[in-house]
């Protein structure tokens, strides 16, 4: 996902943070709202619905 979110993001994104886990942990959270989280739904999330929603969040328009 990263490989996927910096290229498209890099001028709206100001910090990105990758927090290594154990035992199948997922999160994901843009400017303090959590946006998913695998423990949660006990799934694996769609990866580009995040990435869309991380641009949303990030108020960066796709036109």
């Amino acid at each position: 996902m990263t490989a996927k979110l910096l290229p498209r993001y890099k001028r709206a994104i100001s910090r990105y943070t990758m927090i290594p886990s154990k035992g199948g942990c997922f999160e994901l959270t843009v400017g303090g709202a959590r946006l998913y989280s695998k423990l949660q739904t006990g799934r694996f999330p769609d990866e580009a619905v995040l990435i869309e929603e991380v641009g949303r969040r990030l108020g960066v328009s796709e036109d």
